[in-house]
């Protein structure tokens, strides 16, 4: 399932290491000269993408066999800018505190952008854009945190095997056993293991 649906996956999403400024987080944050890496780095770091349709999404049969494959039994959808999220401000800060959780996020942008910050195998800062069409999977126990980009926006897809949790574990929290089987699988290895759904 990680090898389909990857036509054009470039074109919804990219990464690149960021640069130590502290300005306005929804600013891209390029170093100067700008590194972009490829999508197969994110790869290593455990982290799941596709390319989906998502002019149809409530009929794709891509989107379906993802979810029977990786047992996605909860689906919702959130809108997150100023007009729809109260207390936008305070709820874009706490999503931009770096955390884990104990299951996977997963999340498939159907409308706008926004920026999953994750940490390399040396700890520095990986920004990936995810654009409309773009799903992601940050595995269980991955340090990462969340804004949007200048436009405000993104509508998004949150899955979930089985009842959601939704609880962040803001670093540090490396003696939690998501954390430390993150480490053993991805980071201690080399990343070379896909990590299993959660």
């Amino acid at each position: 399932m990680e090898n389909e649906f990857q036509d054009g996956k470039e074109e919804v999403i990219q990464a690149w290491y960021m640069d130590d400024s502290e300005e306005d987080q929804r600013f891209p944050h390029h170093r100067e000269p700008k590194e972009f890496i490829p999508l197969s780095k994110l790869s290593e770091l455990g982290i799941l993408s596709w390319r989906l349709n998502a002019d149809d999404w409530e009929n794709d049969e891509n989107l379906k066999k993802i979810r029977e494959a990786r047992g996605y039994s909860y689906m919702d959808i959130c809108d997150v800018c100023p007009e729809k999220l109260p207390n936008y401000e305070a709820k874009l800060k706490n999503f931009f505190e770096e955390h884990l959780h104990t299951d996977e996020e997963i999340r498939y942008c159907l409308e706008g952008s926004g920026y999953f910050d994750v940490r390399d195998q040396n700890d520095q800062w990986i920004r990936v854009e995810v654009k409309r069409g773009g799903m992601i999977v940050l595995p269980a126990g991955m340090y990462h945190r969340f804004t949007l980009d200048n436009d405000n926006y993104i509508k998004a897809m949150r899955l979930f095997v089985g009842e959601p949790v939704w609880t962040p574990y803001n670093r540090p929290h490396d003696s939690l056993p998501a954390r430390k089987e993150y480490v053993d699988k991805i980071i201690n290895r080399g990343g070379t293991q896909a990590v299993e759904a959660r």
